[in-house]
């Protein structure tokens, strides 16, 4: 049986971890892991968790931010990166700012804890120490500068989306530093601050958007190292659709109290919080992938973000079997060379804003297509079917 968003934010709030040695003992869970594809609802989950944690008074949104971010629950999600945009009017020739919506959130980190420094060293370490972010004396906006040698500077740059999303992580990245090590001063009078006093819970929600896998497995890396020095009450839920991003968490976390889940999204609306095996190998999220793909096939309940589906399974073993591109597993025509619409489908299947985010329907020639294609992968890599 299904649940809603809210039951599963309860089911969160309450998990705890038993003992089972001869005299049983019941602690709460200080990390808890979710995977979950895109589109499922990690974000509205997000939402539903800080509304059960500390609920809001009224429609207010400073109000609303101000709560989330000095009481209960501190959080990272896509609400936090749209507080960041880009003011690059290219007709009047301006110079690129990435510009800070006015909001208590970025305020309270930037003016009152004073973290720019910090920020500033976090992103140059995920990214390059050569790329300096410079704020505004207000902090209203920052502006970017590449040092490209014989201390010559290229000023007002545009950085990448991946730079951009590693830069905003480092603006909440920094406070969880200071979170943390102030909460890990055991007396509550001996603290720098009262300000994080009534902290219960960190939620994040998929920090790595458009980062490349060396500084992906970096930053999971140093935020579970992170959680696991804290020693105070706090307590950590994450959420992926990253599945690299979901196993080095998994393997860093083998020796803390967690708890790890796969997210279902049924075509009711409704959710199963799925709990996996703590002592399991790590998420083989691609064998789900083939799983749910050709429960798709079989139901005729096919979508384009299926297409996304193959797309990974093909990534993931081509990678496996020493292929520079997955084009490479796919079948060939009579010149040997895989069918271009073939490729084409899958590559604007799965780039498309709807592969991840939305139920599109597909024609029938494109769900011929898919489910002739994952025949051909099973038969000639040897996959096992999990349709029987």
């Amino acid at each position: 049986m299904g649940q809603s968003l809210t039951d599963i934010a309860q089911q969160l709030k309450v998990a705890e971890h038993r003992t089972r040695s001869a005299v049983a003992t019941i602690s709460s869970v200080k990390v808890q892991l979710i995977f979950a594809f895109n589109g499922t609802g990690k974000t509205r989950l997000s939402r539903e968790f800080k509304q059960l944690i500390a609920p809001r008074a009224d429609s207010d949104e400073e109000a609303e931010e101000t709560a989330l971010a000095r009481t209960k629950i501190l959080y990272y999600n896509a609400f936090t990166e749209d507080l960041f945009y880009w003011d690059n009017d290219l007709e009047r020739d301006t110079e690129p700012k990435l510009k800070i919506q006015s909001n208590s959130f970025t305020e309270w980190v930037l003016q009152d804890q004073g973290q720019d420094q910090n920020i500033i060293a976090h992103f140059q370490r995920y990214t390059d120490e050569k790329l300096t972010p410079r704020f505004s004396p207000d902090f209203s906006e920052v502006t970017f500068s590449f040092e490209r040698g014989n201390e010559e500077q290229t000023e007002n740059i545009k950085i990448s989306k991946g730079e951009e999303s590693n830069f905003i992580w480092s603006v909440f990245y920094s406070l969880l530093v200071q979170v943390i090590a102030v909460l890990n001063v055991a007396e509550p009078s001996e603290r720098e601050t009262d300000q994080f006093n009534q902290l219960e819970y960190v939620f994040i929600d998929d920090p790595v958007s458009s980062l490349d896998e060396n500084h992906l497995i970096e930053l999971a890396v140093d935020l579970a190292q992170l959680i696991k020095s804290s020693r105070s009450e706090l307590k950590f839920i994450i959420t992926t659709h990253n599945p690299l991003f979901y196993n080095v968490l998994h393997n860093e976390f083998k020796d803390v109290k967690f708890k790890k889940y796969l997210l279902n999204k049924h075509d009711n609306g409704e959710y199963d919080l799925v709990p996996q095996p703590k002592n399991d190998s790590p998420f083989s999220y691609h064998l789900y992938l083939k799983a749910e793909l050709e429960k798709a096939i079989e139901t005729g309940q096919l979508h384009k973000y299926h297409f996304n589906f193959l797309r990974n399974i093909l990534e993931k073993t081509s990678t496996f079997l020493g292929y520079e591109n997955w084009g490479n597993l796919l079948p060939t025509t009579g010149d040997g060379k895989p069918n271009p619409y073939e490729t084409r489908i899958i590559n604007i299947s799965s780039h498309s804003k709807q592969a991840g985010e939305e139920v599109t329907e597909l024609t029938e020639e494109d769900k011929r297509v898919l489910s002739y294609l994952v025949r051909q992968i099973n038969e000639t890599y040897r996959f096992k079917s999990s349709v029987r």
